[in-house]
């Protein structure tokens, strides 16, 4: 099925209360009977907070850092991404059967409409938040460019829907806090993405442990070299250029744009900085999350 003109940017419908990418919401009844494997490894983040960059880390330790074996695919189809259906391309789960075990998978789904049998077969879970100012910007970017969203506006509406938790996947707020408390009860590594930047080395050593894959130093250093965003920016089976324009339109903005942290100081103004400040300040109240938004 080709995408056709009116295909374009349809809104976001609302499953159990939280907005969804309308094809994406149309994935999750198959999602819900779909039983993972145990050995599966499920890498969760809200959009923008750096799932490519810890898939394309993972997908090198799982190949001992055989960088021939990343290029074998784009990393869609390499991770699939669980909850994924846009007309003319496999769906997540079509791309799931095909893919032979140890997997790996990604979502950004938060856990009311996490398929049930991820939760119940204690799959593992490496999920990766990053500050919201940040996400915020770059979620707005991407909105721009990837045309299964709805226009997203000014940027100024855009702040307003993003802090009301009207954007696809729903609340930042809640995303991050809901993943870090179900490391209670369920086995998570959480990571964040301005620690991965700041010293990937540390934060890869940590993956290692958590998935049970000892690596000589100089693999990890290998994988450090071919994970930076400089490469990853280049590299077509990463960087997300294999989909089609009607999907992805990277002429209006990159989807990997600058991998940096502190960029929302060139957009934010101050009144915009004041507002959500305070709002921040209500929203996390009492959650022991700290997040870094400037290095």
């Amino acid at each position: 099925m080709e995408l056709v003109r009116g295909d374009y940017r349809p809104p976001l419908e609302y499953v159990k209360g939280i907005p969804i990418i309308k094809y994406f919401a149309e994935s999750l009844g198959p999602l819900q009977s779909w039983q993972p494997r145990p050995d599966d490894l499920l890498i969760s983040t809200y959009p923008k907070s750096g799932t490519t960059w810890v898939s394309e880390i993972l997908d090198m330790i799982y190949h001992g850092g055989d960088l021939e074996k990343c290029h074998r695919d784009s990393i869609l189809t390499r991770v699939p991404f669980i909850e994924f259906k846009v007309p003319g391309c496999p769906t997540g789960l079509e791309v799931l059967e095909d893919t032979p075990p140890p997997r790996l998978l990604k979502t950004h789904l938060p856990l009311a409409l996490l398929p049930k049998g991820l939760l119940d077969q204690k799959v593992k879970v490496v999920y990766v938040a990053r500050n919201a100012k940040d996400v915020a910007v770059s979620f707005y970017h991407f909105y721009r460019m990837a045309k299964v969203h709805p226009d997203p506006g000014t940027w100024e509406s855009f702040l307003d829907k993003f802090m009301a938790g009207e954007v696809s996947y729903g609340s930042w707020y809640q995303h991050v806090q809901e993943w870090w408390e179900l490391g209670r009860t369920h086995p998570v590594l959480y990571l964040f993405y301005e620690d991965i930047q700041e010293n990937p080395k540390r934060e890869i050593q940590k993956i290692l442990e958590f998935v049970g894959r000892p690596l000589s130093e100089e693999t990890v250093d290998h994988i450090v070299q071919h994970t930076s965003f400089k490469e990853m920016k280049k590299n077509p089976m990463a960087n997300y250029t294999t989909l089609p324009v009607e999907v992805m339109d990277h002429s209006v903005s990159a989807f990997m744009r600058k991998g940096v942290t502190g960029d929302w100081k060139n957009v934010f103004t101050v009144a915009q900085n004041e507002r959500f400040d305070a709002h921040y300040a209500k929203k996390m109240a009492g959650c022991n999350l700290n997040f870094r938004s400037e290095l």
